[in-house]
């Protein structure tokens, strides 16, 4: 496994991390589970991303996790890092959504609840919430650190010049932001536009979720959508309308570049993320033991050449979000 520094800080993050966005709700075999979360440690995979609402049901992520944690990983409990957010829709009422003092902390303690934690390594403030002021959802990410609840903070899908307002307003106070989480694949490429300037003058970590964009930069849907498709699952991001012809011909296109490196287009899309600058780590999501062993196997891709990289952008053209 490679390591990288997060940023200008002490702490290193595997290359490739966990996401338990997906597949580590109630619908999938705690079994299934355990022996993801175990092969990844052994693997040197030691960064695990949750969410409060992860699952589903939300909340079913973080209680399963604690469970894998509490039987197999407890004892190396100083050799992982286990991050966690808060920010998105939890429960009904005015104190369960938006990014409140209110809610902030009470997420993080239910968060702690169900996974049997004492403290996060990072938490994050989950998005970016214009309603709520900035000083307050900040001051408690500040708090929380002070208050040993968490060791670092970071940013998830803030623009750029709040998340810079944000970084000075921890540094007054002596807490720096840490890292910043976004969405960041072969098509979405809106950091580029200003978070990678930001990351850089903040000294932040960038980590990357959604590499693959939702299965869309895998051979998955070379030959049509298999029954079994996250297209399929209520709450998908990922649609079946997506999934047009013309795509599918750039996906089979990008496809005979990555086997002329010798890989999947899945390892060549994480390769790709990797290969950006200022990207710390690439967060994996992924569904069984093979699954992860194959993504990461994108560690030891060579490098891309400029002819490769023209290549993927002439064929992907207007396709790619910048904005």
């Amino acid at each position: 496994m490679e390591y990288r520094y997060c940023g200008r800080s002490g702490l290193m993050l595997p290359a490739i991390s966990l996401g338990l966005w997906h597949n580590f709700g109630d619908a999938t075999p705690l079994a299934t589970q355990e022996d993801i979360v175990l092969h990844a440690f052994e693997k040197g995979v030691t960064h695990f991303d949750l969410a409060n609402n992860y699952g589903p049901p939300a909340g079913s992520a973080e209680t399963n996790f604690g469970r894998i944690l509490a039987r197999g990983l407890k004892s190396h409990r100083d050799e992982i890092i286990v991050s966690s957010k808060a920010g998105h829709y939890m429960w009904p009422g005015p104190y369960g959504d938006l990014t409140s003092r209110k809610n902030t902390f009470a997420s993080l303690h239910q968060s702690l609840r169900r996974t049997g934690l004492e403290y996060f390594d990072i938490f994050y403030s989950h998005r970016y919430c214009p309603e709520i002021p900035l000083e307050e959802t900040v001051q408690a990410l500040i708090d929380i650190v002070k208050q040993g609840k968490a060791l670092y903070v970071g940013l998830s899908k803030y623009p750029a010049d709040v998340a810079a307002k944000a970084c000075a307003m921890m540094a007054e106070q002596h807490v720096r932001c840490l890292i910043y989480q976004d969405r960041y694949n072969m098509l979405c490429r809106k950091p580029e536009a200003r978070h990678i300037d930001m990351l850089e003058n903040e000294g932040l970590g960038f980590i990357a979720f959604s590499p693959l964009a939702q299965g869309l930069l895998t051979n998955r849907y070379l030959n049509g959508i298999p029954a079994d498709s996250r297209v399929y699952k209520e709450g998908a991001f990922l649609h079946k309308e997506d999934i047009t012809a013309e795509w599918v011909e750039k996906a089979r296109r990008l496809n005979e570049i990555a086997a002329g490196r010798g890989q999947s287009l899945a390892q060549m899309s994480l390769s790709w993320v990797l290969a950006r600058p200022r990207v710390t780590s690439v967060i994996a999501g992924v569904s069984s033991v093979a699954q992860l062993d194959d993504n990461l196997a994108a560690l030891s891709a060579p490098a891309f050449t400029a002819a490769e990289l023209e290549a993927i952008d002439q064929i992907l053209g207007d396709s790619i979000a910048r904005q």
